[in-house]
């Protein structure tokens, strides 16, 4: 089985799972297009070491890039900025490296403790 995200003017609408073989005879007269998507594919990485599928698996929501032929999130928040090689956001600064939980305040362009 394998993952397919239905992607619309470049956003995904829709994660279905079938059989490769379910596109030869499936017909969608919605606009869009079917792409596979790789659940073990994350930050351009496959975690069971196969070869990685268009950088991170589809999730509703997300953005398909036909010229980096990728998926990723859309943008959090203005100030980050998309890594190339792994289509993640990162922060202007690094996440905290302790056991704490924080959230990201834009205004003040930091990480804060969640409450």
């Amino acid at each position: 089985m394998a993952h397919f995200a239905k992607v619309v003017n470049g956003t995904v609408e829709q994660i279905i799972v079938a059989d490769s073989e379910f596109f030869n005879t499936f017909t969608d007269d919605s606009p869009g297009e079917w792409i596979q998507t790789s659940y073990n594919t994350y930050g351009g990485t496959h975690k069971l070491g196969d070869t990685p599928l268009r950088k991170n698996y589809a999730g509703v929501g997300d953005i398909y890039d036909p010229v980096r032929d990728a998926f990723y999130a859309q943008k959090p928040y203005p100030s980050w900025t998309l890594d190339e090689d792994s289509c993640l956001w990162y922060a202007p600064v690094d996440y905290p490296d302790d056991s704490k939980m924080y959230g990201w305040n834009e205004e003040a362009q930091q990480w804060e403790i969640n409450s």
